[in-house]
């Protein structure tokens, strides 16, 4: 008769393999979203058209942005937008 100290033993030896390809899953899904969170900021940073299709299809997303610069300490990035879009439906 086995002890439960073998069992378990026997048990995370036949888990490691497991483990280790959720670890890399999850690693990889984690990187990719913290360079497509990256490039997705640099270019709403750097167009202020692409921000304005941002508004229309993900104003949620375009609100983290603002948000997010205002507390880095820029300011007026929102009030831009909104004046040129304004005179651009006029």
């Amino acid at each position: 008769m086995r002890s439960p100290a073998s069992t378990c033993l026997r048990m995370a030896r036949t888990m490691d393999p497991l483990a280790k390809k959720i670890f890399k899953g999850v690693l990889v899904a984690e990187l990719v979203g913290i360079f497509g969170a990256y490039f997705l900021f640099k270019k709403m940073n750097t167009s202020q058209d692409f921000r304005q299709t941002m508004s229309k299809k993900f104003p949620f997303i375009l609100e983290v942005y603002y948000t997010s610069i205002e507390h880095s300490g820029t300011y007026g990035i929102r009030e831009q937008d909104q004046e040129k879009w304004l005179n651009s439906k006029n």
